[in-house]
This record gives C-alpha cells, sequence and structure tokens, in this order.
C-alpha cells in the first residue's frame, strides 16, 4: 500500500507519456477544446480608426466650440466628409473616422440647434478623446490566442476577429467505462432481494463527459472470471486511452479484476493507496504495440469510485489539458470530524459563502462509502491530510470543490 502523493505522481508521470492528436473543428464546435495551434491576426484590430460612442467627430481646436454638422456617419457605412477645424461630422459607435478627424464628442456634451452643435460649458474637452485606433488591440501578425488555451465563448470571439472558421484542437481522450458485480442491474430495472442499480455506469460516463472527454459505456459483466476476461481482453484491443472499471479490486473471494488484468498483459504499478475512501484503487499500464492504454480499477461501493475518479483521474485529465488544476478553496470547519488513522481522507462537505473572504464548510452527513444520497448532496470534498487528527469546528481545512 501506497501514500496518496506517491500515487498520484506514478499516475502523473504515465500521463506525461500520452500522445494527444490534433483534429480540426470548426468554430463554433471548438468550444470548451484545448487549442492546439497559435492564432495570428491575419489584419489590425480594429482596422480602422473608429468611435467608441455616439458623437460628433471633430478636428481638434481647443479655441473652437461650436461646429457646423456636415453628415452622418454609421457602423459600417463609411463617406469620407471633408470635415475641418469648425464642422464636425455626426458619427456612430463603431463608424469609421473621417481623415481630418481626430476626436469624438459625446452626443450628451453638446447643444444642437438646428445644423450646428455647441459644447456645454460642464463638459471635458480634450484631444483624442473616445477614439478607438487601429490596431489598439492587435497588431496584424500579432499572436490573437496562444496554444492551449481552453477555448471559452471570448477566445471564440477573438479567433473570429481574425477569420478563423476552423480550429486545430487537441482530440478528446475516449476512455472506456465498465462495471462489474453479480449484485447489479441497469437503471430501468426495479431491485428486488439483493439487486441494486448500477450508479457507477452513470456517475463515471457523466464525471468523464464533464472534462470534455469521450466517454465509452461497457456496460455491467457479472463476477465470473472466464466471461469478465474475454470482455476486458475485447475491450483492451480498442485501444483506448484510459479505461475506468467499478468493483472487482479489493480481497474478496471473487474479486477477480486485478488477477485478470495481469493475465493480460497490464503491467500494475501500484494497488490500494492509503485513502479514506478508495483504498483499493488499482493503477496500471497496458501496451498494445505502439499504443498505451491507462487502467483504473476503480473500488465498487459508488462513493469510492467517485471520489477516487476525482483525485485520481480527473486530477491528471485536467492537468493535461491547459494546465487546469481542481479548484481548491479554504473554509472553516463547523463539524468535529474523527479521524484517527494515518489515511489522507475526504470527506464529504457541503461549502457555503458566509462573508467576502470566508466560507465554512459542515459535514454532508453520514460519510459511508455505500451513501450515494449524502454524496448527491455535497458540494465538496474536505481534505484531512495523513498527519492531521481530529480536526475540531473552527480549523481551517481545504476544501476540493466537485
Amino acid at each position: 500500500m501506497i501514500s496518496f502523493e506517491k500515487a498520484n505522481n506514478i499516475i502523473s508521470e504515465e500521463f506525461n507519456k500520452l500522445q494527444l492528436g490534433t483534429e480540426e473543428n470548426n468554430l463554433i464546435g471548438a468550444l470548451n477544446r484545448v487549442l492546439a495551434e497559435t492564432i495570428l491576426s491575419d489584419i489590425d484590430l480594429p482596422p480602422f480608426d473608429n468611435s467608441s460612442m455616439d458623437g460628433y467627430a471633430i478636428k481638434f481646436n481647443p479655441n473652437i466650440k461650436e461646429w457646423k454638422v456636415n453628415g452622418e456617419i454609421t457602423a459600417g457605412n463609411y463617406r469620407n466628409y471633408n470635415v475641418d477645424e469648425s464642422s464636425t461630422v455626426r458619427i456612430m459607435t463603431g463608424g469609421k473616422l473621417p481623415k481630418n478627424c481626430d476626436t469624438v464628442i459625446p452626443i450628451e456634451d453638446v447643444d444642437v440647434t438646428n445644423e450646428f452643435v455647441q459644447l456645454k460649458e460642464t463638459a471635458a474637452f480634450s484631444c483624442g478623446i473616445n477614439i478607438r485606433k487601429k490596431g489598439e488591440d492587435l497588431l496584424k501578425g500579432e499572436i490573437a490566442v496562444e496554444k492551449d488555451t481552453i477555448l471559452k465563448p471570448h477566445n471564440i470571439a477573438v479567433a473570429a476577429s481574425c477569420g478563423k472558421s476552423k480550429l486545430k484542437t487537441f482530440k478528446k481522450l475516449k476512455i472506456g467505462i465498465l462495471t462489474t458485480g453479480d449484485e447489479l442491474i441497469d437503471i430501468n430495472i426495479k431491485p428486488d432481494s439483493d439487486k441494486i442499480r448500477a450508479s457507477n455506469l452513470y456517475s463515471l460516463y457523466t464525471a468523464v463527459k464533464e472534462t470534455n472527454m469521450k466517454p465509452i459505456s461497457f456496460g455491467i459483466i457479472k463476477d465470473n472470471k472466464s466471461v469478465l476476461f474475454q470482455k476486458v481482453k475485447n475491450i483492451l484491443n480498442k485501444k483506448l486511452d484510459i479505461l475506468l472499471t467499478s468493483g472487482g479490486v479489493s480481497v474478496g473471494k471473487y474479486d477477480y479484476l486485478k488477477e485478470v488484468f495481469e493475465e493480460l498483459g497490464v503491467t500494475v504499478k501500484f494497488w490500494r493507496v492509503l485513502i479514506k475512501p478508495g483504498k483499493p484503487i488499482l493503477f496500471g499500464i497496458y501496451n498494445n504495440n505502439d499504443h498505451q492504454t491507462l487502467i483504473f480499477g476503480l473500488p465498487g461501493n459508488p462513493v469510492s469510485s467517485l471520489v477516487a475518479y476525482i483525485v485520481f483521474v480527473r486530477r491528471h485529465i485536467l492537468e493535461l489539458y491547459g494546465n487546469q488544476e481542481l479548484t481548491i478553496m479554504h473554509a472553516v470547519l463547523k463539524d468535529n470530524i474523527s479521524k484517527q488513522d494515518k489515511k489522507r481522507h475526504f470527506i464529504r462537505g457541503v461549502m457555503k459563502k458566509v462573508s467576502q473572504n470566508e466560507h465554512e464548510v459542515t459535514l454532508s452527513g453520514h460519510q459511508s462509502s455505500g451513501n450515494l444520497v449524502q454524496m448527491g448532496k455535497a458540494n465538496c470534498l474536505i481534505l484531512i491530510e495523513e498527519e492531521k487528527f481530529n480536526p475540531k469546528i473552527g480549523d481551517t481545512v481545504e476544501c476540493i470543490m466537485i
């Protein structure tokens, strides 16, 4: 059994060996993907001097405060009016500035009489105000969006301004999900006797989808070693990037998965970690010619399975794509916690904001690794380090947001 940090270091080393392919996406389809190229601007942005508000374009002279209106320019409808120091052109936001103009006076700062405008006595007045200069945001050839950026709407907008209808992004990881156990039935069946619905299949599938990866469900399989062997063999031949299994990796009589993995040539990097919940996690590598699949044998208990995914799998997916990290916040503990071992604990909690700079966290309820209902009420995992014992009300703790 190894420590949490050592386990994560081993996983990190193997994740760094993953070769991320690239693909082209249309601009809208690239949302939330990770950019695999650097986007350069093909034009100056803005491409011309323009007005930042509705007003009057003038050639500045501090001694002139009344102008004759020669015409009007709206956005996208430019006319090159002849403007001197005693004349002006009404201009709308985004309108291209006439050649001789260097200042825009806001509409609210002038009084209009017939064809003349006069500066109000209370109005501010200086050369160059309310002009967006050509290339002010970005010059042609400059970097508009950096490689490895997670593309959000504002990044998409910049790419669109640079004329990019397609973007090269890193491919999504293909992540298989298999749940094991004689007790499991699908969710559309009402359980009786000793059966339970296979919630892990759905929690892991949606957890993978939440990271914007590509989940592939391989369903439910019974605790039959020969059937399990053939099923896993077929899955490993599909050249997944990651395989997640739940159940079958503890020390029970019918926990066959570890043995099956080893018989199929999986190199087990570690089995069992000093954490609670999630201790019986397995991590291994399967090499199929030139392709490597990372194997995570997650515990079968619903809470353990999801917690292990969050702290061992999601963490490294986020780091692989764009150097994201788990969202960790600090909060004041409002419940005493009993912890007397040297494991790292992940306690389900409910955090809330109590002031501008302070959060507090309470336990979400009973902490059984099979209590999925209390997990459903939580919005964070309270992290209690190995060397910390029996944290008390008022202690500040780290919380991983979920």
